[in-house]
């Protein structure tokens, strides 16, 4: 069997597992090109018969979702930029320098991965109040990094490992000291690990909810993922049925 039959018969193998997940995704794209007479319609219809665009300008104008992405865009870059400025020195002089007791840190490192926010979110909360942080980005800016350093660290520190030391040696030779090296020679040849773990930290940050449902406050602060979760949780009655008739109050319904 050639290679080109082999690829063909994985994916007719791996299609229904494709189309079983790709199934919500359609769905959720139909219904949101449908006009209201049409979603609620028995039997449902799998494809709109009107396209409908204005579910999408009736939701970014009622819940100003504008606004939450430019909050959750400052919010993950920031955390990004701060987390990457923490963990690169870190992770080079871990790799680079003679640090006592580098296996057990780098072990400690790995155990913080399996710390949940929920657990220390009481004292993130007292002491970003503490500090006059509450409702303010920069609370989850360094809640997030504080999060996240310890991984960057570890994805950084595997990566540097395998750049050779003698490229460093023979810039030290020519008169470049620590910090010449480190920017114009190691990043540029760490920029695949760099990105990878920018990657990673962005969308920690910007999938996140329960930091965010706890350090915000008023609504122009919330980030995307806030506003989807009360755009879904009973904030606004569904169209098509009455929010104050006998079976919206039932439903849980409300104005």
């Amino acid at each position: 069997m050639t290679r080109a039959q082999r690829t063909i018969l994985y994916w007719l193998l791996l299609s229904p597992l494709l189309v079983l997940i790709l199934l919500p995704y359609v769905v959720m794209l139909s219904t949101a090109l449908k006009p209201a007479s049409e979603v609620f319609t028995f039997p449902p219809q799998w494809l709109p018969q009107n396209i409908d665009f204005s579910n999408f300008t009736v939701i970014w104008n009622k819940i100003d979702f504008a606004r939450a992405l430019m909050n959750s865009l400052y919010v993950s870059v920031g955390a990004t930029v701060l987390t990457l400025a923490l963990a690169i020195p870190a992770a080079y002089a871990m790799v680079r320098s003679n640090l006592p007791g580098k296996g057990p840190l780098r072990l400690f490192l790995l155990l913080t991965q399996m710390i949940s926010p929920v657990v220390l979110i009481i004292g993130i909360f007292r002491m970003m109040a503490a500090q006059g942080l509450v409702n303010d980005h920069l609370s989850l800016i360094m809640a997030y990094s504080g999060f996240s350093v310890a991984f960057a660290v570890w994805m950084l520190q595997s990566y540097f490992e395998t750049i050779p030391r003698e490229i460093e040696e023979a810039a030290h030779i020519d008169g470049a000291n620590w910090f010449a090296v480190l920017w114009r020679i190691f990043l540029p040849l760490a920029m695949p690990a760099i990105g990878v773990t920018a990657i990673f930290t962005f969308i920690a940050a910007w999938t996140d909810f329960i930091l965010a449902f706890t350090l915000l406050r008023t609504p122009e602060k919330l980030t995307a993922t806030m506003k989807l979760f009360y755009l879904v949780s009973g904030t606004y009655h569904v169209d098509g049925v009455d929010p104050v008739s006998p079976d919206s109050r039932r439903l849980g319904f409300r104005h």
